[in-house]
């Protein structure tokens, strides 16, 4: 099938089978391999997308079921070079170690704290529950996104 998937506010068409999953569209066919496939059953959360600006699994996504939406990756994520607040607090505070999670949990976070600007710990805590990190204990994560959220709120008033 020939479909037309809107990603990072540019227009592509893919010709893809009908099982083809959004995560290898996004890899193998259009080259933004910033989002990462770890356990194909959408449990880890590195394959985190936003698709209509709500975190979604692209493993979990067929391509075809794209169509008519804005999927957006973490390649969209720094504007012009700049980390977004998010990006920043996370090198900052060592958010990251291997960073294989790491994309996945940006795109949560994003689409999170623009919904939710300020969370509590157990809040955050919360929705980190959805992305697996064997690297970090998970400590300067929560930390970069009470840094990235107070950064958010600043930038608002």
């Amino acid at each position: 099938m020939l479909i037309s998937l809107s990603v990072n506010g540019e227009t592509h068409e893919v010709a893809v089978s009908p099982r083809y999953l959004l995560s290898d569209v996004l890899r193998e066919k259009l080259h933004l391999t910033g989002t990462h496939v770890g356990c194909e059953h959408g449990v880890c959360g590195a394959c985190t997308v936003l698709i209509d600006d709500r975190p979604a699994r692209a493993c979990l996504t067929y391509a075809v079921q794209m169509e008519g939406h804005e999927v957006t990756t973490i390649e969209a994520v720094a504007q012009g070079g700049v980390y977004s607040p998010l990006q920043q607090a996370m090198h900052e505070e060592h958010g990251l170690q291997c960073g294989f999670c790491t994309p996945g949990i940006v795109m949560t976070f994003e689409a999170y704290l623009r919904d939710n600007p300020d969370p509590s710990e157990a809040e955050i805590r919360d929705v980190l529950s959805g992305n697996i990190c064997r690297c970090t204990g998970y400590q300067n994560i929560v930390t970069a996104v009470q840094k990235a959220a107070a950064v958010m709120r600043a930038g608002r008033k």
